[in-house]
């Protein structure tokens, strides 16, 4: 256990013991201490200056005399080796040898001083060079400096000097004349002080200051009569110049620190002079040694003059004090006595110093080894000290003078040079100098605080004088600092000195204890860190420093705190800086937690008072008087000025946020943003309601506004006081304005869209001659509505809404918006591109004008000369843009769909809404899904026996609903179109089939009906209807509903299908104008003509008779079988490269799988007949014709593929595309065509039963219905009742996005592929009359089927949603 911990709770009473009886200096006996009058401390401080002087080296000067006639050479010893004893009689002690590098150093050095490089001018003589380049022959001799490297004794190298400059100053020199002997001593001496001066150029000499002490007694004793190595000592004529001493002066002008004390006193030489004279014959060095001998008495009696061991805790702080003032008296009576040696006469026997190693040896004084730090901290002391001697010296034999009476008896004359109470005396002193330094700021400052004028403390005259009065005074070390300290203090408290020289007093004193333990192996170094090595006096004083700078330094914080909230306010981190550097990290600050609190909240509270007024100040800026003048500007700017007053001071105080526990941001919006929040909702309230009195609307911008800045202040209040609400919730009381944005962005969005239509001249956006980029190829208007959407969203999305319920409702309101414009985009860009596909051709316009007579002469023409009329269609390259522009709009929809986070906001709405059973959702609109599949059967109405079919939709009011598209020489057209129909209820649909012709009226081919009732779809599943029409044939209708949602996700999904059944409808249309010779060049005539190998007058006769069967003739061979479709692939490659020019990559893409499409649709319809419950007149094809077909279907295929022959790498249409289910039906076609009735119908029956098992085991292992029941479906009482299908491949929910329309797609094609059926099987029998039957029966199976499905999967879905489906409800999906 350390003494520190020992003795803890001892100095603890002890102190408390000390503070409580006024105990604080040396001497305890006199309660009541006599203040010190300024002229007594002048006095004193006067006869230390003075005593300095007299102690002080003698001046010299030259004086030529003549040259005795004998030289006598006076040597400082008898020889070179009784010299250099103090060396070798301690060659073991690492402190006097070289420290290690020293060699190559000095070498540099040498070399330097040969070639004339020195700065000193008493190496520039000749004959010293001559000298010095002897030895350094000898220096540079291997073995020498190898041996000089390891051992680095002082005495070999100088021995070797002293040794070489004999030898070259003997050279040509009489043997009798011994002149050169004293050139010797001041060659050596110059080399001595040579190296001296290389310890200290590298700071060696504080790590080995015995070393460099002894160097010096070495060169004092070599030098004779006290000469200056400097000067020259020349004989010229019979003259010789010599130095004397010059006698010491006694006049003020010759005594610096006579001056400096004259000067901090404000007196003038003059007075110091007449003070001088006056006590010349008191203040002698005789009465300094008297001083020093009684001191040194009262020291070993342990008088009350003297520090006590009952003035320290520790009895081992006082006899370690005690023990070093021993050998400090010793050393400065033998300066005394050396600076004046008539004065040893006067002692007794042996009255000589003799020498010895007292303290550390080294000839410097050790306890004052830190104290001369302090003095070279604070100014550059000289090196001849007044005290300073040569050797360590034993003053023992000195003995103390007799005193006669008690020591201990109180006379304040004891002493001449030192004052009663030295510690009141030295702090008055050190208080007057600091104020006289302070006002003359061009006094040169001590070296430790050189680097700035904020760090100047004292002069170097000041600190110089300071020094000699605690060395004569005998003031302990640590007294000198804490004395100083609280002269500091004094002068800060009475605003005489800045925070910055307080700091720096705190820093120096700081530095200086470092420095002290580093440079000082006394058993006193550590005394500033060592607290219990203190007098109490000073630990005492020391806490009363610190106490009352720590008051006033808090009440300096507080006054520059409160101003924290002013634009320039001033900064409280340098009082912070003293503080936590300087007062709370000092071990003998007393402050408790306790008052620090106090405080903390006496500074919150001044910091809150603070923000009010500010806030008040800010209210009577902004806030008009009279309410209605009120706007939202007004909130706006109060909230500016808020907010940047808050982030201001988060930025002032970012690194440091708090001072002292007290955050400047906490107290202003702890304080501020409640009043404001308070103030800000009454003064909207009020701004609206004005405004609705007024029948007004405030602008929605304003409340944009007004939400942004609310938002800010509320995010800082977060950040500051987390935990802490806000006083309002801001969006409830603002949201009215965004829905009133998103209502005017809804009433103006159509004409968005036919604004941007109108200035769109639907060309691709490249320069003239260049091939347009893949991301030209669609126009601007597309480019311009997506800007806007992007704008009308981002708006919503930079108000940062917190409130996610609000946003998720503002996005489903938006993607209604967006929705709706999409919808108006792709009804006016299908209208023209209707009207562009649909134009005359100018063959047509020319059949137009003709009669009916010329048009029969002229078909009868024609089809004697088999003149094929089919040429390409001119598609306008406008067009073909209107169809980029589409996929375009539906990728970018896409994005928007995934940057808006769909997914997140329909979980909001669902998390916030109450359960299904809670609630009753009301659903006003139904979307009615119809696609107009098929026809059969219709009526003939052209003179070639065909019919040109297209359907028309309309109500019960003859308002037209939809249109498709024209079948061209059709009497089972197949559109596969799809419409969506809006109703609010019961709907009756009219559905009228029309002919199409060229001149003339629209024949009607006939009509039929049906009603769309929402109450019979409330299972939202798909039903489909063959609906009879009123003259021949019948119609197939598929139709599904579902609810309008308010829901993000069907309003994509509806946006997603528009766009697609737009893309679709388009892409049709384009295939529409190919499809024509597609059918005419893989028709049954292009057969015959293929197997007749060219056309005769039989050929019409057949067309005539084309049911009867055919005579088989010779097989052609594969070249005519491709020759036969080389027109059709001259046709696709003419028209695929208008396309290629205008087209993206993907609508090419999307054009070419739809002609692929086409091709499987005519070559199926070639072999076999739609299916239907009816037989067929169409005849079935012969082996020749079917393998005829097949190679075109091959042949077809690799056109489609389009492999590169070099690369082999496929660039067209993809695989998955080409080999799509109806692909591997006709390739499978094969294996039943020819087969026997009776065997088609038993595979049939066959596969039947394999069906209605899977359904069976389907339906016992899940919940869920069979995959595909619809396609099944004939007519009959089905078509009737509609039968219902299990499956929604088509709903809005499953087109919501890109992603799971192809997710919807790929399970529709592996679905295909899953369960095979019987479909072409039924399809071969219907060209078989003996089938009627079965084609009846198994008809009505499969209604059966379909029927019990449908009913089976209502009660299941019923019984899941919990007790039977509500009408018009509709389920969460």
């Amino acid at each position: 256990m350390s003494a520190s911990s020992r003795h803890s709770k001892g100095i603890n009473r002890r102190v408390t013991d000390l503070q409580e009886n006024g105990r604080s200096s040396r001497d305890d006996s006199r309660q009541r201490r006599r203040p010190v009058v300024a002229n007594d401390a002048y006095l004193y401080a006067l006869r230390v200056a003075h005593l300095v002087h007299l102690l002080s080296p003698q001046v010299k000067q030259v004086q030529q005399v003549a040259p005795p006639s004998t030289p006598t050479i006076q040597r400082a010893s008898s020889s070179i080796h009784d010299l250099m004893k103090d060396f070798s009689l301690i060659r073991d002690h690492k402190s006097t040898r070289f420290p290690h590098g020293f060699m190559s150093v000095f070498e540099k050095r040498l070399s330097g001083v040969i070639t004339g490089k020195e700065r000193k001018q008493e190496f520039n003589d000749a004959l010293v060079k001559r000298t010095f380049a002897a030895f350094f022959n000898a220096f540079m001799e291997q073995g020498f400096r190898k041996r000089m490297d390891k051992d680095r004794r002082v005495e070999d190298l100088v021995l070797i000097f002293f040794s070489n400059a004999t030898k070259e100053l003997q050279k040509g020199r009489d043997p009798k004349d011994d002149a050169w002997k004293a050139i010797v001593d001041l060659h050596l001496a110059l080399f001595v002080r040579l190296i001296s001066m290389v310890l200290k150029d590298h700071d060696w000499s504080r790590d080995r200051p015995e070393l460099s002490s002894r160097l010096a007694t070495l060169e004092s004793k070599l030098l004779t009569n006290d000469q200056d190595l400097a000067a020259e000592v020349t004989t010229q004529r019979g003259t010789t110049t010599l130095e004397v001493l010059v006698p010491r002066s006694i006049e003020v002008k010759d005594m610096p620190l006579v001056q400096s004390v004259a000067r901090i006193f404000g007196l003038t030489d003059t007075q110091a002079q007449s003070d001088l004279d006056k006590h010349r014959p008191i203040w002698t060095a005789a009465a300094a040694l008297q001083d020093l001998k009684t001191y040194q008495t009262l020291l070993s009696l342990n008088s009350r003059k003297t520090l006590r061991s009952q003035d320290f805790d520790l009895e081992d702080a006082y006899e370690s004090w005690r023990k070093a003032e021993g050998p400090d008296l010793s050393q400065m009576m033998l300066a005394i006595i050396q600076s004046n040696p008539q004065l040893a006469k006067s002692a007794a026997k042996n009255s000589l110093p003799r020498m010895s190693n007292v303290g550390n040896g080294t000839g410097v004084d050790p306890s004052e080894t830190a104290y001369s730090e302090l003095s070279r901290r604070m100014s550059e002391t000289t090196d001849n000290s007044s005290y300073m001697i040569d050797q360590p010296v034993d003053m023992t034999s000195i003995g103390p003078a007799s005193t006669s009476g008690d020591a201990d008896q109180d006379d304040d004359h004891t002493f001449t040079f030192i004052p009663p109470d030295t510690r009141a005396y030295y702090r008055f002193i050190v208080k007057e100098a600091l104020t006289y330094d302070l006002q003359n700021k061009d006094l040169q400052p001590s070296e430790a605080t050189a680097q700035t004028s904020s760090l100047r403390l004292l002069s170097q005259q000041s600190t110089e004088l300071l020094n000699e009065i605690c060395v004569r005074w005998r003031i302990p070390r640590i007294s000198r600092v804490i004395l100083f300290l609280d002269a500091v203090r004094e002068k800060y408290l009475d605003e005489e000195l800045s925070l910055d020289t307080l700091d720096s007093a705190f820093t120096f004193i700081k530095e200086l204890s470092t420095q002290t333990t580093k440079v000082d192996n006394s058993p006193n170094a550590d005394i500033l860190i060592d607290r219990t090595k203190w007098p109490m006096a000073d630990f005492v004083l020391n806490q009363q420093i610190l106490s009352s700078l720590h008051e006033a330094l808090l009440r300096d914080l507080y006054e520059l705190a409160v101003q924290c909230y002013e634009p320039k306010p001033p900064s409280v981190g340098p009082i912070l800086y003293v503080l936590q550097n300087h007062i709370y990290e000092d071990q003998s600050f007393s402050k408790g937690p306790e008052e620090l609190d106090a405080f903390s909240q006496h500074l919150r509270k001044g910091l809150q008072d603070k923000a009010f007024e500010i806030y008040k100040d800010f209210l009577n800026k902004h806030l008009p008087q009279d309410q209605a003048e009120w706007e939202f500007f007004h909130v706006i700017e109060l909230g500016k000025a808020v907010s940047t007053l808050a982030q201001r001071i988060q930025k002032r105080y970012r690194k440091n946020p708090e001072i002292l526990g007290v955050n400047p941001l906490t107290a202003l919006v702890e304080t501020v943003l409640p009043l404001f929040a308070a103030d800000s909702r009454d003064i909207v309230s009020r701004i609206l309601q004005l405004a609705i009195e007024k029948g007004e609307e405030v602008p929605v911008e304003d409340g944009f506004d007004v939400y942004g800045e609310l938002v800010q202040i509320r995010n800082i209040q977060a950040d500051t006081l987390p935990g802490t609400p806000f006083a309002f919730q801001v969006e409830e009381l603002l949201a009215d304005f965004v829905w009133r944005w998103i209502r005017l962005t809804e009433s103006n969005i159509s004409a968005w869209v036919e604004g941007a239509i109108r200035q769109d001249n639907f060309t691709v956006r490249s320069q003239p001659g260049h091939i347009p980029a893949e991301d030209e190829r669609h126009s601007v208007s597309v480019i311009d509505i997506f800007s806007s959407f992007n704008q009308t969203i981002n708006r919503i999305v930079q108000l940062n809404w917190d409130n996610d319920l609000h946003y998720a409702k503002f996005m489903t309101a938006l993607a209604k918006v967006v929705g709706d414009g999409i919808s108006r985009y792709c009804d006016i860009l299908e209208q023209r591109f209707t009207k562009e596909m649909d134009r005359l051709t100018p063959e047509q316009e020319a059949t137009a004008s003709q009669t009916r007579q010329e048009k029969w002469m002229q078909l009868a023409k024609d089809a004697w000369a088999n003149k094929e009329k089919i040429e390409p269609f001119q598609f306008f390259p406008e067009s073909f843009v209107k169809l980029n522009n589409i996929e375009f709009a539906t990728r970018q929809l896409d994005k928007l769909e995934r940057e808006v986070n769909v997914d997140a906001c329909v979980e909001v709405i669902e998390k916030n809404t109450p359960p299904l059973n809670q609630r009753q959702r009301k659903v006003n609109n139904y979307v009615f899904t119809i696609k107009i599949v098929e026809a059969e059967d219709l009526k003939t109405c052209d003179a070639n026996g065909l019919s040109d079919p297209y359907v028309v939709l309309g109500d019960e009011y003859q308002k037209r609903l939809a249109k498709t598209r024209i079948i061209y020489g059709n009497l089972n057209p197949r559109w596969d179109e799809t419409i969506d129909i809006t109703t609010q209820g019961p709907l009756n649909l009219i559905a009228t089939v029309w002919d199409w012709d060229t001149m003339g009226e629209h024949d009607c081919v006939g009509r039929t009906s049906i009603k769309l009732d929402p109450s019979h779809f409330g299972d939202f599943l798909p039903r489909e209807y063959w609906l009879d029409l009123d003259t021949q044939g019948r119609l197939l209708l598929r139709v599904s509903m579902e609810g309008e949602r308010d829901d993000i996700q069907f309003y994509f999904g509806k946006a997603f299908r528009t766009l697609k059944r737009t893309e679709r409808d388009m892409t049709r249309r384009i295939t529409d104008k190919l499809s024509a010779y597609i059918n005419h060049s893989l028709s049954r005539r292009s057969l015959r003509s293929l197997l007749n190998k060219g056309i005769s007058i039989s050929t019409v006769s057949n067309y005539f008779n084309r049911n009867k069967p055919q005579v088989a003739g010779p097989a052609p061979t594969q070249a005519e079988v491709t020759d036969a479709l080389k027109s059709l692939f001259t046709y696709f490659d003419d028209n695929f490269a208008i396309m290629n020019q205008a087209l993206t990559s993907q609508a090419m893409m999307m054009v070419m799988a739809r002609l692929w499409k086409e091709v499987l649709v005519t070559i199926e319809s070639l072999i076999v007949p739609p299916l239907s419950e009816k037989p067929s007149q169409q005849r079935q094809l012969s082996q020749q014709e079917l393998d005829i077909v097949f190679k075109w279907l091959q042949l077809l295929y690799d056109f489609f593929l389009a492999v590169d022959e070099e690369t082999g790498e496929a660039n067209g249409v993809p695989l998955d595309v080409l080999q799509s289910p109806k692909y591997f039906d006709l390739k499978t076609i094969n294996f039943f065509y020819f087969d026997s009735t009776d065997s088609l119908i038993r595979t049939s029956e066959r596969m039947a039963s394999a069906t209605l098992a899977r359904q069976s085991l389907a339906r016992n292992n899940r919940l869920s219905a069979p995959a595909n029941l619809s396609s099944m479906a004939f007519g009959g009482a089905a078509g009737l009742m509609g039968m219902t299908s299990t499956r929604r491949s088509k709903s809005i929910m499953l087109s919501r996005n890109l992603g799971t329309m192809k997710k919807a797609k790929e399970d529709k094609r592996k679905e295909a592929q899953a369960e095979p059926n019987d479909d072409m099987i039924l399809r071969i029998l219907r060209m078989r009359p003996e089938a009627e039957r079965y084609l009846r029966d198994r008809s009505r199976q499969k209604e059966r089927l379909a029927a019990s499905a449908a009913a089976e999967l209502i009660v299941r879905q019923s019984i899941m949603a919990g007790g039977g489906r509500m009408l018009g409800s509709l389920p969460r999906r």
